[in-house]
């Protein structure tokens, strides 16, 4: 497995800090990306460095955190090389990665607890993409000319 890519807002930091641990008791290298405390920060500068880390093949997955959710999930998937997905139970996880071969975990750090976070890890990281007919749609998310 590759370096595992890791960041986070403000909102989702404490969440990070479990997920860093998680990492860290399966003997899991990962580089965090930022933030680094619970200070107001703004997510797009921690999402843009770790989308460009998994698309220039330095990190893979990616794990990503912000309040919601949703802020970083659209800033990461603004890169086309980057398939985030908003996982708030561990059945949307493990769909993410079998059908939509996700390469970017995120996470709602206002929404969940710890123990929906192990949850959400586990199934995301002990599931293959199928491929087949999911791979003719992955082929078609790409927009010509920017990919």
């Amino acid at each position: 497995m590759k370096t595992i890519g890791l960041c986070s807002d403000h909102a989702g930091f404490e969440l990070k800090v479990f997920v860093r641990q998680w990492l860290e008791n399966k003997g899991w290298m990962y580089k965090d990306f930022g933030t680094y405390s619970t200070e107001s920060c703004d997510y797009p500068d921690y999402a843009h460095p770790l989308a460009s880390a998994i698309e220039a093949g330095e990190c893979y997955p990616g794990i990503a955190i912000c309040g919601s959710g949703n802020g970083i999930a659209i800033t990461l998937n603004k890169h086309q090389g980057i398939r985030a997905a908003l996982c708030w139970r561990p059945d949307i996880a493990r769909l993410a990665r079998q059908h939509n071969d996700a390469n970017v975990l995120v996470m709602p750090g206002r929404f969940i607890t710890t123990e929906e976070a192990d949850a959400i890890l586990n199934d995301f990281f002990n599931t293959d993409f199928e491929g087949g007919r999911h791979q003719r749609r992955i082929n078609k998310i790409p927009i010509k000319g920017l990919a």
